[in-house]
């Protein structure tokens, strides 16, 4: 007698339960292949006709279907309703000996402390999972001093997304010094943290964590509050470090002086290849100091951001005259900024030229009666990837599609000074 299949089993989990059978993911079990691992599909804002988001029900119906199975290695649950109790289901099924979920992606739900705490918990103990996204679930500082010791134990776990968790200091401080003595995270998101000190103590332990850290490789600190004196503090630090190669910075404070500490880190450091300083508010002097750091000799940045910087015509144009020196830097996002038309001629000039390709910046040049002007195109940085094992890789690459594919027509907006 054949085995029964996933969606066979979840309909009987249901009835034995009384849970009302959402119709999400009886379709997306019934699809499902049998040979192959795959990630599970079941984000909340799916534009489908009659899309039921996931309740805490669902969520324990479906860990029970999945606890003996071994092809699906990704769940995504992102925009759905799962809470604690939800969260207390998969933990569950992570606990499963030799359990097969490798990412977990659960991005504004409605998980709070206790949900954290679970997690935290359960992964201390978990050698499969590889990736999980938080990210928009209101944890609070308890839920980040949790999955911080979780940290302090776990070995497996190479990409952590905490962003918009209403982090604070203290748990902030928890997680690079957990980060100090972690050897396997390669990915971390902290943006917008409510940081309300002045003196910036968690920029000083990230400095102290960047010394001593060789596996993580790509930082996201958005929304910070990040100040010059901040910026110092973890340049002092980066200076020392050869492993980090994404550094995300946007939406912060930082002005001409921060930018002055970020590049002479881009002329020592041999790593960093990816910079976003997007609604910063670096300026003209601030864009300079960085391109002569691109045209430093050995300087190996591939992308930059300085998007909506209040950067002028001066500071364009150097930045396009150290496009022309480093071959090494291919994809640079302006807009947002004075493009005047000389700055509209030079880039133009770069694109035309091949020197910068159409789908490695947001803008597009056009003529009106022999005067340039640029478009925005609707590209930007994109996250990056950096599993090292090939499950986590296939599990994580949906959300990450690079520029660099053939892309539907963009979307275009135009402006000029």
């Amino acid at each position: 007698m054949a085995e029964p299949t996933i969606s066979e089993c979840y309909r009987a989990v249901c009835g034995q339960h009384g849970i009302q059978i959402n119709p999400l993911v009886l379709e997306n079990l019934q699809k499902t292949p049998t040979t192959r691992s795959f990630t599970l599909k079941l984000a909340g804002n799916n534009k489908q006709k009659g899309c039921q988001k996931l309740c805490d029900d669902d969520i324990f119906a479906l860990s029970k279907c999945l606890q003996n199975n071994w092809t699906v290695t990704g769940l995504d649950l992102r925009y759905d309703n799962v809470s604690d109790a939800g969260a207390g289901h998969l933990a569950d099924l992570l606990e499963v000996e030799d359990s097969a979920l490798r990412s977990l992606d659960l991005t504004f739900n409605n998980i709070q402390t206790e949900g954290a705490k679970v997690l935290a918990n359960c992964l201390q103990g978990n050698s499969s999972l590889l990736s999980l996204r938080l990210s928009g679930n209101k944890i609070g500082n308890i839920g980040g001093m949790h999955l911080a010791s979780m940290l302090l134990v776990n070995r497996k776990l190479q990409k952590l997304e905490l962003a918009d968790c209403d982090l604070e200091t203290p748990s902030v401080i928890a997680l690079s010094i957990a980060l100090k003595t972690n050897t396997t995270l390669r990915s971390v998101d902290l943006s917008r943290a409510l940081l309300f000190s002045f003196q910036e103590e968690w920029a000083v332990c990230f400095s102290e964590m960047f010394r001593v850290n060789s596996s993580l490789v790509e930082l996201h600190l958005g929304k910070m509050g990040l100040t010059d004196t901040g910026m110092e503090r973890l340049a002092e630090g980066l200076m020392q470090n050869h492993s980090l190669r994404y550094l995300d910075l946007h939406c912060n404070r930082v002005t001409h002086d921060g930018a002055q500490h970020l590049a002479g880190v881009l002329k020592q450091n041999t790593a960093i290849e990816i910079v976003d300083l997007s609604s910063n508010r670096i300026e003209d002097v601030g864009v300079e100091y960085l391109s002569d750091a691109i045209s430093w000799p050995g300087c190996v940045l591939r992308e930059l951001s300085v998007c909506r910087n209040s950067i002028r015509m001066k500071g364009l144009l150097s930045l396009a005259e150290a496009l022309k020196i480093n071959p090494t830097l291919t994809h640079v996002y302006i807009w947002g900024n004075c493009l005047e038309e000389p700055v509209c001629r030079a880039f133009k000039e770069l694109i035309s030229s091949g020197r910068l390709m159409p789908q490695r910046t947001d803008i597009r040049p056009y003529e009106v009666d022999g005067q340039v002007f640029l478009a925005e195109v609707f590209w930007g940085l994109r996250k990056h990837n950096y599993c090292t094992d090939d499950n986590c890789q296939n599990t994580c690459s949906d959300s990450n599609t690079s520029n660099d594919a053939a892309a539907p027509e963009e979307n275009l907006s135009s402006s000029h000074c």
